[in-house]
């Protein structure tokens, strides 16, 4: 019989495996972070752009005529009634009902007052726009004439409306009238207007990055985009009412989902969009620098909208010039792309 060995037994393996070195280790896989789009901005522009049909308009229009009947119906027969048990409590009820449509009135003054002066600002709008195309002098001495009347109550153009008045009798050609008007008059205008944009494109850039709430982004791109567009309508004498704001929001968001300016393209918001290291790192982030972008781009549109008059020698304010300003610095250095 032959002797057990004592002692481990060693087996040779021709198969060694190789030590691993971070030189020899394989590559981390790249995670592939979907782009920013901009999605509360696109929805914000879908809802307020979007049409309704005509039977969604009857619709609503008729049950408004109901509640508003029956609502009549039951008051009146509330009050009539309350005065028949105590006619002191019934003349009380009367005289709050009538405060309350005294009220109403008010409101309702005030917006169809809103909606006539924005209507008075596209007047003159496109009155300067035919005195620039004919060359014509006449006219646009009287579209001086009406924003002199626009802005007559207004402290803070008294000092360019007075610089106008000096001026005009030298100027005779309707471009160069004009772009007096533009350079005395609406100057200080346009930069209240661009820090109203600014501030409304940082307000939705944070809320997007920082707020992780379902909607709370789409909700605070709308409530800061009608914000905005009424304080620009504002700025440059619209003073427009809360309908007068929706349907001036309305017009601007249309023309640009028409002209596909709400999405984002090969610009500088592309290149933030598609670039940006922190879009890269935090698609919050990245979404927050797009929706602030895109709101920016809204700004301007309505400053041209909402403008007495048109851009002619001065410059349209740039949509990348109020990014940088209004983002840099916000979520770090990715915004100087």
């Amino acid at each position: 019989m032959t002797s057990k060995p004592k002692g481990p037994v060693l087996i040779e393996l021709d198969d060694r495996v190789p030590e691993q070195t971070p030189a020899t280790a394989p590559p981390v896989p790249d995670v592939q972070v979907p782009t920013p789009s901009g999605q509360a901005m696109q929805t914000v522009a879908a809802l307020a752009s979007r049409r309704g049909s005509g039977l969604g308009k009857w619709f609503w229009g008729s049950l408004g005529a109901l509640l508003t009947f029956v609502l009549s119906i039951a008051a009146w027969d509330f009050i009539t009634g309350l005065v028949e048990r105590n006619a002191i409590l019934g003349y009380a009820a009367l005289g709050l009902t009538a405060l309350f449509l005294f009220v109403l009135l008010i409101i309702a003054l005030k917006e169809l007052a809103a909606f006539s002066r924005l209507g008075r600002i596209d007047r003159i709008h496109k009155a300067a726009e035919t005195a620039l195309l004919n060359d014509d002098l006449s006219q646009a001495r009287a579209v001086i004439g009406q924003l002199d009347t626009l802005y007559k109550s207004r402290d803070d153009t008294k000092w360019g409306r007075d610089k106008l008045k000096e001026r005009q009798g030298d100027v005779l050609d309707a471009d160069g009238l004009l772009t007096l008007a533009e350079h005395e008059l609406l100057t200080p205008l346009d930069a209240a207007a661009i820090k109203q944009v600014e501030a409304a494109a940082r307000q939705v850039a944070m809320v997007t990055a920082l707020v992780p709430l379902a909607l709370a982004d789409v909700f605070a791109a709308l409530t800061a985009n009608l914000r905005m567009i009424r304080q620009i309508a504002e700025v440059y004498g619209g003073r427009a009412g809360t309908l007068g704001s929706w349907r001036l929001t309305r017009s601007v968001l249309t023309h640009l989902v028409a002209t596909g300016a709400v999405a984002v393209g090969d610009d500088l918001i592309g290149s933030m969009a598609g670039g940006g290291v922190l879009s890269k790192i935090s698609r919050r982030f990245g979404e927050g620098l797009v929706n602030g972008a895109l709101t920016a781009r809204v700004g301007v549109a309505a400053i041209e909208v909402c403008r007495p008059l048109p851009f002619t020698t001065r410059k349209r304010p740039s949509v990348s010039g109020i990014v940088k300003r209004s983002l840099t610095g916000l979520f770090g250095s990715d915004n100087k792309e």
